[in-house]
């Protein structure tokens, strides 16, 4: 009889697991025999310290289907309650174009590439960069702008640290507009707190204008238009702070500024904002791409990314990013930011949105929504309803009597208005306003039985609510790349053609160690766009948000499973700024014991740049701990410094497994001295990834983590960005996390226990699903099938290059983590070639570089993930072993050492195609070094780029079309072509 599989077989449900695993089981146990290891569980004994193994499977559900998963969080976003909102303070209501819907945010090409740092293979993102870039400058009136930062809260955090830096004042007071919006002024007092700067709210106009005289600040930040809706003209306070010696920082809205004068000319120094209404739903709060545009003088302390235009080695234009020396990996505890992550998805977005409506088009959006606004308020003084202000773009401020009684009515009408601390109501009007919207809202105010105005009456001769000398009369948006893509067609093939530049995870691996990029399956992407999840206002009441509630709860309980900790904050929206709360609540923890005076951190020399930078901004001064000659931790030099300094260690800050791609065995030790000298241990969780269903940091001593959430748990890198960076905590730092805040709790007074890290109380709340996802696909087992593939993809490739290429460090018996480090540096001492060259020739085979020069300066850092099949890691072993050869060729002097293949990687269509060859090996060594590639070819736009040129040449806006013009023209193909 055959052995017929029972229907329990048959419904298990480990499909997703399969198919989110790249090697199938017979190329598990091929790659298991190379390693010498008859199953996972022996290579994970292998790998894995027996001190800190976990001997328990994690305590969650087992995997889902996709359509059971699918079902299950279906009914979470059923639990939302999606009304209108007319909240505003800072978030709005805004239609995303479906063509930008469909082929970006749903895009794999768009949401699976990596940061920039390969400019080569980047061409397109940053060209949707620079024109993000360029729609800021132009609209705010600034030099130059940078490529989106995490949200407008920290926005204007950074904006006050590049005053401190930048004034000719020596004070130490940030002076705050009292009516600039609530998350912001509370973010600038988080952030101000820890490196010992005042932060002066001032309420009252009067009182504001006497403190701008009296002169005793460094900077000012005001919010324009103000949070509540008025606009001021801000010019002759911009004088007055300039004569003290101070910057002048302008909180703005993007949209507002196509009919507003513009910051740039009112004598503004720097000016931030959001972009979120340029076509980016409210997203429960995020993620959305803020901004920070300044004047020229400042821009190499400019936060944030900078995309710039320089030459690749044809002499043709291309992009790159620019001065990335100001960049927290390379400066460390010298970082003005701890800035990783930014918003590039986001920002992409958003430009796209600016590019398909022109500024002919974003003018009449503006336009139509502030003449809403200014019939809305005529029809209220009709009524007899008193408004706070006689100015405004989209905002009202309303003074009501009877209050309870209009929210009362707005709840009855499923609609959302603001409520202020001195009981005055606030009313947003956005893109999404209609005239029924104007309608339900003069009832609402009005009660039953009032006679109604008509909204076509008051068109005619309603008054506009921006006072004159207060109109735009600049032009913005003049390049052609915003008055060309109008018609779907034109910006779907535009949209199209930056694709096509670009390398991401849908054409091929991108083995960047310390990044892992892994498949974000579609199944997890679905419910991000959903209505239920997309159209939250993140100040919406809690009745209206009982689903992310749950969702977020689960999730949290998801992640403390998965690490050990045993409390979770989901508020930190990039790794930073998760390792920022963590530092806090350490900082916090310790205060509150009465020992002000622990600042130390340790962080050994081989850490994550961003963690010297955040130990600095939470106030601490950091000390370096050595490695040793195996790149572990020096546990001795450890414990002298840790003794040296007890009286004042705040913490460690370690990575584990080790930047160096290795588990160390020392952990527990480590843990044990910090802690026997009152300090508290600090592991960075970028590389949880080694680490789930494995070993729990918050059960070896660790006391708190930040988390990736765009690295180990599936939500996609967007080019950039976004990202989540929850941090998780043991019990006795859980009073000290971030908390939530509503309209009415926000402080704005001073910073305490639970102050926000982020503009929003939970982060990039939108893209949250992707991770519950993940998790509920792969349920317990499943998350440690793929830490144990990790661990065996990244084993099996240093073993097949182990002939070719030396890994760096090895752990016990010879093993690797989920990354292993090959060291070139004996092969540039020898011939010449640089890892850098490597980088680059690995274009030419189709791959993405691995991680360069970081950790350790020339090397090359790769971390496959268990998402590449052992198919995939094999074509890239084979790339790297010819790269080897034609390295060999060099030594034997078979290549010339400085005209070879890797010296003038990558090589384009256009360098091969026409002219005159220049080179001594021939054209099919340069394009098809390997047979694979005559079947599938991915072509860069661009020759290698040119960096010094870059940074000597600072252009940081949409090239001019003349640029293109004073190019010579290709020469005709020399050389007869077949027929």
């Amino acid at each position: 009889m055959p052995n017929t599989p029972s229907l329990l077989q048959l419904e298990d449900h480990d499909a997703f697991i399969a198919r989110h695993i790249g090697p199938g089981e017979d190329e598990i146990a091929a790659m298991l025999k190379t390693l010498g290891h008859d199953s996972l569980d022996a290579l994970t004994d292998a790998i894995v310290p027996a001190k800190i193994r976990s001997t328990a499977p994690l305590a969650l559900p087992a995997a889902m289907s996709e359509v059971e998963a699918l079902a299950k969080i279906r009914a979470l976003a059923d639990k939302n309650t999606v009304f209108k909102s007319f909240i505003g303070q800072g978030y709005y209501g805004t239609h995303m174009p479906n063509v930008i819907l469909r082929n970006i945010l749903e895009n794999p090409a768009w949401y699976t590439a990596y940061t920039p740092y390969q400019a080569e293979i980047s061409q397109g993102r940053m060209e949707a960069l620079i024109n993000f870039q360029t729609m800021c400058a132009d609209l705010t009136g600034m030099e130059i702008a940078n490529a989106s930062l995490l949200d407008e809260g920290t926005a204007a955090a950074e904006a006050m640290t590049l005053a401190k830096r930048s004034a000719k004042s020596k004070s130490n007071t940030f002076l705050v507009a009292g009516d600039t919006h609530p998350q912001t002024i509370e973010v600038v007092q988080t952030r101000a707190e820890p490196l010992g700067i005042t932060v002066e709210v001032v309420r009252s106009t009067d009182e504001f204008h006497a403190a701008v005289e009296k002169g005793d600040y460094f900077g000012v930040l005001v919010q324009y238009p103000a949070s509540s809706g008025w606009i001021a003209d801000w010019d002759k306070d911009a004088e007055m702070i300039h004569s003290h010696g101070a910057l002048f920082v302008v909180a703005t809205d993007l949209l507002a500024l196509t009919l507003l004068k513009s910051p740039g000319e009112m004598g503004a120094d720097i000016v931030i904002g959001n972009s979120q209404r340029f076509g980016v739903p409210f997203g429960f709060g995020g993620p959305h791409a803020a901004y920070m545009a300044c004047r020229d003088a400042y821009k190499r302390n400019l936060a944030g990314r900078l995309i710039g235009v320089s030459v690749d080695a044809e002499g043709n234009k291309a992009y790159r990013l620019t001065l990335q020396t100001r960049e927290q990996h390379i400066r460390r505890e010298k970082a003005t930011s701890n800035i990783c992550t930014a918003q590039v998805l986001l920002a992409v977005l958003a430009s796209m949105y600016a590019v398909y409506h022109g500024p002919e088009g974003l003018t009449r959006i503006a336009s139509r929504v502030a003449r809403l606004t200014a019939i809305l308020a005529a029809g209220l003084k009709s009524m007899g309803v008193g408004l706070v202000h006689a100015s405004a773009f989209d905002t009202l401020c309303i003074e009501s009597a009877d209050a309870d009684a209009v929210l009362a009515r707005a709840k009855d009408a499923r609609i959302n208005l603001r409520v202020r601390k001195n009981g005055s109501l606030c009313v947003s009007l956005d893109e999404t306003t209609t005239r029924e919207d104007v309608d339900t809202l003069w009832r609402v105010f009005a009660g039953e039985g009032k006679t109604l105005p008509s909204v076509d009456a008051l068109d005619a001769d309603a008054p506009s609510l921006i006072p004159e000398a207060l109109r735009r009369t600049s032009k913005f948006l003049t390049h052609p790349v915003f008055n060309t893509h109008h018609s779907e067609h034109e910006l779907l093939r535009y949209m199209r053609s930056l694709a096509d530049k670009d390398l991401a995870m849908d054409r091929t691996m991108i083995p960047l160690g310390s990044c892992t990029m892994k498949l974000n399956a579609t199944a997890e992407m679905i419910p991000v766009t959903w209505p239920e999840f997309a159209n939250i206002h993140p100040l919406a009441p809690a009745e209206q948000t009982r689903g992310y509630e749950e969702l977020i709860a689960g999730l949290e309980a998801m992640l403390a499973e998965c690490t050990g900790y045993d409390a979770v904050s989901l508020q930190p929206n990039s790794g930073a700024q998760g390792e920022y709360a963590g530092l806090l609540a350490i900082r916090a923890y310790h205060a509150s014991r009465g020992e002000t005076q622990r600042d130390i951190c340790l962080i050994p020399e081989s850490a994550h740049g961003t963690n010297p930078a955040s130990a600095q901004l939470c106030g601490m001064s950091v000390v370096v701990v050595a490695c040793d000659k195996n790149g572990n931790v020096d546990v001795e030099d450890l414990r002298a410094k840790a003794e040296k300094h007890k009286d004042r260690l705040a913490a460690i800050m370690i990575t584990y497994p080790s930047t160096h791609g290795v588990f160390e065995e020392g952990i527990v030790e480590i843990c044990d001295i910090v802690h026997a000298n009152g300090g508290q241990v600090y592991t960075d969780g970028a590389n949880m990834n080694a680490l789930v269903g494995v070993a729990k940091p918050g059960k070896w001593g660790s006391d708190v983590s930040h988390l990736n959430l765009h690295k180990t748990f599936c939500i996609p890198h967007g080019g950039g960005g976004p990202g989540v960076g929850p941090c998780a905590v043991r019990s006795h730092l859980a009073p000290f996390l971030p908390k939530a805040a509503t309209d009415a709790s926000f402080k704005t007074e001073g910073v305490g226990t639970g102050a926000l890290v982020s503009a929003a109380s939970y982060g990039s709340a939108s893209i949250l699903p992707i991770s519950w996802m993940y998790i509920t696909l792969m349920g317990s087992a499943g998350l440690r099938k793929a830490t144990q593939v990790a661990l065996l993809n990244a084993n099996y490739v240093a073993k097949r290059l182990a002939p070719h290429y030396k890994t760096l460090y090895t752990g016990r018996n010879g093993l690797v983590a989920h990354e292993c480090i090959l060291d070139l540096r004996p092969i540039k001492d020898e011939t010449g070639i640089s890892a850098e060259d490597v980088a680059k020739r690995l274009i030419d085979f189709g791959f993405h570089a691995p991680t360069l020069s970081f950790p350790v300066a020339g090397t090359l850092m790769v971390e496959p993930t268990e998402s590449e099949s052992q198919y995939e890691l094999d074509r890239f072993i084979d790339a790297m072993i010819q790269i080897r050869d034609e390295i060999r060729m060099v030594e034997k002097g078979e290549l010339d050492r400085e005209d070879n293949p890797l010296k003038h990687a990558p090589h384009t269509a256009m360098q091969v195609a026409t002219g005159e060859w220049k080179h001594v090996y021939s054209r099919e060594l340069a394009v098809f070094p390997l047979q694979s590639l005559k079947q599938q070819k991915y072509w860069p736009p661009v020759a290698r780029v040119d960096n010094v040129y870059g940074d000597k040449n600072v252009f940081c806006s949409c090239i001019p079309v003349d640029a293109f013009k004073e190019e010579e023209e290709p020469e005709a193909f020399s050389e007869p072509m077949a027929v």
